[in-house]
């Protein structure tokens, strides 16, 4: 199976880390704002919300979502000079969406064109990890359709959870305070908004759009393993779930981000590499051309390139678009893709190695390789 095209859309709200840390809700100490700066991330586009009086109802709109899913779709249909009557299969994949129901496939089949019986699906909650997932799904159709074309849209959409949950904040604890509190409660409660403040100046909005078949010129997949919950609890290193308010029709929202990650995505990683590259993995990864590396932070970034000794320069793209871009949840991978394949020349034989890592908790390896 081939990668035939990617394309990217984001929105066109530009704002800078140290802009949006002046226009926080409230005022922000020292430490805190080190942590920030050491997520690597420079700038962000973000969907821009309707705010609404504090303790009054905003219903978030889904227009900003599905304008860039439909944005994505439609320049890569047209880069791989085809139709949305070539493809026999539709798969789209996010984690945040205005509507639980019905899936963001739904809302966008009319506004490509096309037909209301396509094939399609939607992948909900597989974060960093989507990309791939959507691919093997997108083999398993084409081995029983081999004429056809997979269209997969990746949606990274993130501001509908992490902008509006800072909303109305007055106050932020350094971590290094939160750790001295004695009553559990008020340090779970400090420790709840420091978490999203981080995630806030972490995740960014972006959709990337791919055209996949098993005809056609690109890098082929040759392999993929994911690996999810090696240890029963493990999920609870990072998630976003809903909470019954005790009021009626009212829901709170509460995500994580454990300190345990980085070194859970390392390990995760590892079980996936070896699953994939078997006794090759040592010579595969010494000889690999670029690493697409999901864009958990800067942190991370570092110590997955430390871990298998990939050069600055093998991983270069992965931090560009942390740093433009922020985390971009499941279209970290094909945004990095995207500028790997269109900044750099192949030769037959060169491969790129993707590694998908984060909430789940999940862990994804693909080997992509160039023929002639």
């Amino acid at each position: 199976m081939q990668i035939l095209h990617l394309s990217t859309a984001f929105p066109k709200n530009e704002y800078l880390t140290e802009e949006l840390m002046e226009i926080f809700p409230c005022r922000l100490p020292e430490g805190v704002k080190q942590n920030i700066l050491n997520l690597g991330v420079s700038k962000r586009h973000l969907i821009s919300h309707a705010h609404s009086p504090l303790g009054s109802e905003n219903i978030l709109s889904e227009a900003g979502l599905v304008d860039l899913c439909l944005q994505a779709c439609g320049d890569v249909v047209e880069k791989a000079g085809l139709s949305v009557r070539d493809i026999g299969y539709f798969i789209v994949t996010y984690d945040v969406n205005p509507f639980l129901c019905p899936g963001l496939s739904q809302l966008l089949i009319r506004g490509l064109g096309f037909s209301s019986y396509i094939k399609h699906v939607n992948i909900q909650g597989m974060a960093c990890a989507a990309f791939t997932k959507a691919l093997e799904l997108a083999e398993n159709y084409l081995a029983a359709h081999s004429e056809d074309f997979v269209l997969l849209c990746i949606s990274g959409v993130n501001s509908y959870w992490f902008y509006n949950q800072v909303q109305g904040m007055e106050d932020v604890m350094e971590i290094s305070k939160i750790n001295q509190i004695g009553s559990k409660t008020k340090r779970l409660a400090e420790l709840k908004k420091w978490v999203g403040t981080v995630e806030f100046f972490l995740f960014g909005d972006g959709v990337a759009g791919a055209i996949v078949s098993r005809r056609g010129n690109g890098p082929s997949v040759k392999k993929i393993v994911e690996v999810t919950n090696v240890k029963k609890r493990d999920y609870l290193a990072g998630y976003a779930r809903l909470a019954a308010l005790n009021e009626p029709f009212r829901f709170g929202f509460h995500s994580h981000l454990d300190k345990e990650i980085p070194k859970l995505g390392v390990r995760y990683t590892e079980a996936a590499v070896k699953k994939l590259l078997g006794r090759e993995a040592e010579t595969i990864l010494k000889s690999a051309k670029k690493f697409a590396v999901h864009t958990g932070s800067e942190k991370i970034l570092n110590l997955i390139a430390e871990h298998y000794g990939i050069p600055t320069e093998k991983i270069r793209e992965s931090h560009e678009v942390l740093k433009d871009y922020g985390n971009l949840a499941g279209a970290s991978l094909p945004f990095i893709l995207q500028k790997i394949v269109s900044e750099n020349k192949f030769s037959e034989g060169d491969m790129i190695l993707m590694l998908g890592y984060g909430w789940g908790f999940s862990a994804s390896a693909a080997l992509l390789e160039f023929g002639k």
